[in-house]
């Protein structure tokens, strides 16, 4: 089975790490604080999580999810992460991480900037536009009437396929929304930003986005 290293162990790391496991993954999480600190996660979490060092969870995991703020984006280890899909739940909150020019003005998106930062990795966009909760709570089977949307983006198709295959086993119908500088499209303040949409509504949601407020 995969692992999932899991660097950032907030509320959306948390949860995708709850709803990873029982899907049937482990998972290796890390946060900036030290392994230690995870110990109550990881009890809650059972013996398929373990807490780790970022490098260290770079290094276990198959596949890793990077959920840390934008500021915190050049202290992710490169190396460790080198040829691996690595997938980005980042939002540009200007409050928390400072104005930056070139999102400001529509030059550039938050995966864009992990893929400069991991130029070895595969990014793909994922798990940014739902409430954080909800990642273990709102999926259902396959083939479920109005089975809620997650969208993803990347430049790599077997990034793309991952997100994809993991949204699916997590409960979630998939919108590719096209390569990570359309990524803007689901991020926060767009319609498609932490809205309950099924499949149409989230390709509606995606095509009436406008890059700029």
């Amino acid at each position: 089975m995969t692992t999932l290293g899991i660097i950032g162990a907030g509320h959306i790391g948390s949860n995708v790490a709850r709803a990873a496991i029982a899907a049937g993954y482990d998972v290796v999480i890390a946060n900036s604080r030290g392994p230690e600190t995870l110990a109550e996660l990881v009890a809650e979490l059972g013996p398929k999580a373990r807490a780790a060092t970022a490098a260290e969870a770079g290094a276990a995991g198959d596949v890793v999810v990077v959920t840390v703020p934008l500021g915190a984006i050049e202290d992710i280890p490169v190396e460790p992460l080198a040829g691996k899909i690595v997938l980005d739940t980042n939002n540009y909150y200007f409050e928390r991480d400072g104005h930056i020019d070139a999102l400001d003005r529509g030059e550039t998106t938050t995966s864009e900037i992990v893929q400069r930062h991991l130029p070895t990795s595969k990014v793909a966009k994922a798990f940014n536009h739902i409430v954080a909760a909800q990642i273990a709570t709102d999926g259902s089977p396959a083939g479920t009437p109005n089975r809620r949307a997650l969208a993803t983006a990347g430049d790599d198709p077997a990034a793309v396929e991952f997100v994809t295959r993991l949204y699916d086993e997590l409960g979630f119908d998939t919108v590719n929304i096209g390569p990570l500088s359309e990524s803007w499209r689901v991020e926060r303040d767009r319609p498609a930003y932490v809205v309950r949409q099924n499949a149409a509504e989230l390709e509606a949601n995606l095509a009436i986005a406008n890059r700029l407020p």
